[in-house]
């Protein structure tokens, strides 16, 4: 009997050597610097989904720094709502990679392409990019605050979520090395650096009052590598690279800190009314679902990393219908795409096993504070992109990690429960790289019709790793019967009404007594 012991493991409901739950407060000065950690962490997104799109769109630097600021802004006023009334967990809200199908539909439509003007062209394609993410917000809206995503949720389980929690971090796979690689010499160093700092110095610093490795690895391995990467800047080591190396690796090429302006206040339709066409609005609803899929799932992931236990259906539906408020303020304002959960912000609470709540409250401040003082905010925003990819191939495996963690509450050791595990990982990878190389051969996506809002729909939702797998291990668990107790559901159910857990009021109670307006509903 010792001897099978000694290979067994306690379950845990949450994890156990996290240092802040949601609710704790570290000291200030540590809370400040961990909320301008999470700013850090979350501006690489922030800038390179716009400059995917600006240039091809007409657009200059000057601009390109107009809709980074403005969608800096916006994602910082929605993380301050998503952590006072939204989840109430510690989420940063970001650009999100699920948009990126559409846009490019919208950019290489032959009705902006003909435009010759690239000053038209910018602003007629944006527009256009306005009107179709305001029509998005409609199913976040509606999906999150009339009850029916927590009606969906209550057919997940611990089985369900593992998952697609693990193809949320893991999908985002050429976002990790490959950017890494396209300057190996300053993105590898970070990769290790960060390692080193994080999980060997951590350790060796986890008993004093302030850990500050553990506590710090993302600031102090991106700034000491990003000193490494302007030495050999000015020290010529990129005098014979080619042009998109220099790109890659020189810190003076990006042109923010001299183009943004010094004050700048983002406001609504201050590139010209939005305008609408049916094609787009229906391409980018299909994004605005896998959006959602996947902010759900980061959720989950972010609850487990924080400490928390699993946040009710509808607190994650509440949750969503704040994004779709956030996708609304998307098209209002202009930030060319939709803001979802952010992944690498996930990973970062693991990390610094640091889950609380006003350290993304802080971040948030630092978002719109730094969106407004351009010059400020364009200094951090100027980091070279391989650091920035070796940060976030830290930060994807960890959330992917987390939703493995999952699976200890379910049983590993009947086939049935294998078979769905594998079989949706497995095709969670397997179907969008189909759509991705047949897309790279072919020029278009494998669903390839006179419909292109048909076309965009299909080709988007089948491009997503977590998507891919939400649909296939929801049909899977559900329709091969089992014991609850095989799946987890009778452990995950507890968490589901309100008054049946203790926890959900200490986690996700709404402030100012906000509750006794909007009461929890009780199935």
């Amino acid at each position: 009997m010792a001897a099978k012991e000694d290979h067994q493991h306690l379950v845990h409901d949450q994890l156990p050597d996290i240092d802040y739950c949601p609710n704790d407060s570290p000291g200030i000065a540590e809370a400040v610097l961990l909320g301008f950690q999470h700013f850090v962490t979350m501006i690489g997104t922030t800038v390179l989904i716009p400059s995917l799109f600006v240039y091809e769109m007409g657009g200059n630097t000057e601009q390109l720094i107009r809709v980074i600021q403005t969608l800096l802004f916006v994602n910082g006023v929605m993380t301050l709502v998503q952590s006072f009334f939204g989840t109430r967990l510690p989420i940063v809200m970001n650009a999100s990679f699920s948009y990126v199908i559409p846009i490019w539909r919208i950019v290489n439509s032959p009705r902006y392409r003909s435009i010759f003007e690239d000053y038209e062209r910018f602003y007629h394609t944006l527009r256009a990019i306005q009107g179709a993410l305001i029509c998005a917000s409609i199913i976040q809206i509606i999906l999150g605050f009339s009850g029916l995503w927590a009606v969906l949720l209550h057919y997940l389980s611990p089985l369900s979520v593992a998952p697609v929690i693990a193809l949320v971090g893991l999908g985002l796979f050429e976002y990790g090395f490959p950017g890494v690689a396209s300057c190996i010499e300053i993105g590898l160093p970070e990769v290790i650096l960060l390692i080193i700092i994080s999980q060997f110095l951590g350790r060796l610093t986890a008993k004093k009052k302030l850990p500050f490795f553990e506590r710090f690895p993302v600031l102090i391995s991106a700034a000491i590598i990003w000193a490494y990467a302007h030495l050999l800047t000015v020290s010529g080591a990129y005098k014979h690279a080619t042009e998109l190396g220099k790109d890659h690796c020189r810190t003076d090429r990006a042109h923010f800190v001299k183009t943004a302006p010094w004050v700048r206040l983002p406001f609504p339709l201050e590139w010209g009314a939005p305008t609408f066409n049916a094609g787009d609005a229906f391409a980018f609803l299909a994004s605005a679902f896998v959006s959602q899929v996947e902010s759900t799932a980061t959720i989950y992931g972010v609850s487990r990393l924080s400490n928390a236990t699993p946040p009710p259906p509808f607190i994650v539906g509440r949750s969503i219908g704040w994004q779709g408020i956030g996708v609304l303020l998307n098209g209002l304002f202009g930030t060319i795409t939709g803001s979802a959960v952010s992944v690498e912000n996930a990973g970062l609470v693991g990390l610094t096993r640091v889950g609380s709540r006003l350290t993304v409250q802080i971040a948030a401040l630092f978002m719109i504070v730094l969106s407004i003082f351009g010059k400020f905010g364009a200094i951090v925003a100027s980091i070279p992109q391989p650091i920035v990819a070796a940060i976030n191939s830290v930060l994807y495996a960890v959330l992917a990690a987390v939703g493995l963690s999952y699976l200890q509450f379910t049983n590993l050791n009947i086939i049935r429960n294998l078979f769905i595990l594998g079989f949706t990982l497995f095709m969670g990878f397997s179907i969008p790289q189909y759509f991705y190389e047949f897309t790279i051969s072919s020029g278009h996506g494998p669903v390839h019709t006179g419909a292109g809002w048909f076309n965009d729909i299909l080709n988007t939702i089948f491009s997503s790793n977590a998507m891919v797998g939400f649909i296939l291990v929801v049909i899977l668990d559900n329709a091969l019967k089992t014991h609850k107790k095989n799946r987890g559901y009778g452990w995950w159910k507890k968490y589901h009404k309100w008054k049946t857990s203790a926890t959900n009021e200490e986690f996700y109670k709404l402030p100012f007594n906000l509750n006794k307006y909007f009461p929890p509903p009780q199935v």
